[in-house]
């Protein structure tokens, strides 16, 4: 897909939580913007998504997998659809097909659970089957029902590689574990869990790269069924992921930090206006999905959208691309950074939580220079060979923050 169509080098998410990433896929905006800055709170019912925009232009709109955006309120409450059917009002219009779980991993594990349909049903996985091929199914199956009459738009939301909750383990294939037992460790990986008592990769990562290798099984099922169908030519695809994992070594579990093990994600585009096998080193970030998705249907994004449709960046008429992608982390604290292709610069709220939206104080929390240390070894938070740079990084990220819709920060450096 990558050697035929265009792949995004270097992607980031712009809120490494899956509930925020998603709001901010469904809707242009960032996650303070609409109120979803944490998982469990519920997409505004007003909230205009992409669902809406391809409705408005014709387009069947559709929605398969982990949702993620119906529930607000505690475990068990009126407004908590996390193993509950998801009503049609909190489906951010995707209102021509469902076939989904506001929260699929507490509906499933890898070789068991159900989904809900779009009249509220449950529908369970075949017995014995692998989460992600059951998920493909359902794919296919609905692509099979495409008469051609109207173009469609249709929102794949696989969980994998997700960790499994309640089993605290990622789950791939039972074969995964003796498949991916001979795996390299990513470089920012080496000399942690085992050897610094932090992080669980030594006995997660076979799995999770089983997880990976069925998604990409998964999607070539899904692009061979396209081309069975005489879909292809005229149909794009994008291949993506709301967030990373770093394996617990940069906190107490797999996200919620700057780190690009979590922040770094890939992106694929192919099919109309993506092809050629084009690699592009800009950096992207998810915000720039939504407007590249309405561009390629030739509906004009809404000046509400933070992103910049990536069809600039393929034709070559982008005009002052950003330098860097901005970032808002919530949940294990409050926090904003930036990253651009040499520095990653990153703030925490001192007198906030990881529930609370933003701050007006931010205190300096991690400078690392990618070019010398790309595995983030040396936080330069604190270093007086460096101050400048964190002033300059600073007041890019407070510009960054405002323009989001935040206000206006005071951001102090972090005293030794």
């Amino acid at each position: 897909m990558a050697r035929e169509g265009v792949r995004f080098e270097q992607a980031f998410t712009c809120q490494p939580v899956c509930g925020p990433a998603r709001a901010s896929l469904q809707t242009g905006k960032y996650p303070t913007e609409v109120g979803c800055h944490t998982n469990h709170r519920m997409l505004p019912l007003d909230e205009k998504t992409i669902a809406h925009h391809f409705s408005e232009h014709g387009y069947e709109v559709g929605y398969i997998g982990k949702w993620h955006l119906a529930s607000t309120g505690p475990l068990l409450g009126p407004d908590d659809f996390r193993v509950e059917p998801v009503p049609p009002e909190r489906r951010g219009g995707y209102k021509d097909y469902w076939l989904a779980s506001d929260v699929l991993e507490f509906t499933s594990h890898s070789y068991d659970g159900h989904m809900f349909d779009g009249a509220m049903q449950r529908r369970d996985f075949p017995e014995g089957r692998y989460r992600v091929d059951v998920h493909t199914d359902w794919v296919l199956e609905y692509l099979q029902t495409r008469t051609g009459e109207k173009p469609f738009f249709l929102f794949v939301s696989y969980i994998e590689p997700h960790h499994q909750n309640d089993h605290n383990h990622y789950e791939g294939p039972h074969s995964s574990k003796e498949r991916f037992k001979d795996f390299v460790a990513p470089g920012d990986l080496v000399g942690t869990g085992r050897e610094s008592s932090r992080g669980d990769w030594h006995e997660e990562f076979p799995d999770y790269l089983g997880c990976i290798h069925s998604l990409d099984e998964n999607l070539g099922r899904i692009r061979a069924e396209l081309e069975r169908l005489g879909l292809a030519k005229d149909t794009l695809v994008i291949y993506t992921s709301d967030h990373g994992s770093h394996f617990r070594t940069r906190n107490a579990e797999y996200k919620r930090s700057c780190h690009d093990g979590c922040i770094r994600i890939p992106m694929v585009a192919c099919g109309p206006g993506f092809s050629g096998g084009n690699v592009i080193d800009d950096l992207v970030s998810l915000i720039d999905l939504p407007p590249t998705l309405l561009a390629a249907a030739g509906i004009t994004p809404p000046d509400t959208m933070r992103g910049h449709a990536l069809q600039e960046l393929v034709d070559g008429t982008a005009q002052d691309w950003p330098e860097e992608v901005f970032l808002q982390i919530s949940e294990s604290h409050c926090g904003r950074a930036i990253r651009t292709r040499r520095w990653k610069y990153s703030v925490c709220a001192p007198d906030k939580t990881g529930q609370d939206a933003d701050s007006d104080l931010y205190v300096e929390d991690f400078l690392y220079d990618l070019e010398d240390d790309p595995h983030e070894r040396r936080n330069l938070v604190t270093s007086p060979a460096h101050t400048e740079i964190r002033r300059e990084l600073a007041a890019i990220l407070i510009r960054r923050m405002v323009e989001a819709g935040e206000a206006e920060p005071v951001i102090h450096p972090k005293h030794t």
